[in-house]
């Protein structure tokens, strides 16, 4: 039925599956309910995906930006709307941060260059 031998993406289901709940509260928290909407198809492909395609690493660099704060400067974006309405001393702000920490490191460890060179290009600027 499923070749497993080339499946690539078993690391990042399983953070996926272990931290669903988490990128779902955390996809509304800071882009509501059309980050959290995104955030749901990412892991309903991720949870079937053998292989890293050039969408899921879209998909994926997109969640890392919206819980990085990306776009929290843009005026006029949901994030930065979102992002207004945390109390920074909120304990939630650690957890995204770790979350956030976290998903970066999944995505590090995927044997994808695109998607490597893609996130480590955003980290240095």
């Amino acid at each position: 039925m499923f070749d497993l031998t080339n499946d690539t993406m078993t690391s990042m289901r399983a953070f996926m599956a272990s931290h669903s709940e988490a990128v779902q509260n955390t996809a509304y928290l800071l882009g509501g309910q059309p980050a959290l909407r995104k955030a749901q198809s990412l892991l309903d492909e991720i949870a079937v995906a053998l292989v890293m395609t050039r969408r899921l690493a879209r998909q994926l660099l997109d969640l890392h930006a919206l819980f990085s704060l990306q776009n929290v400067h843009c005026e006029d974006t949901i994030e930065a709307a979102c992002f207004a309405d945390i109390d920074p001393a909120s304990p939630i702000v650690e957890e995204i941060c770790v979350l956030c920490d976290e998903l970066e490191s999944e995505m590090l460890m995927l044997e994808y260059t695109e998607l490597s060179s893609a996130l480590s290009s955003r980290l240095a600027a």
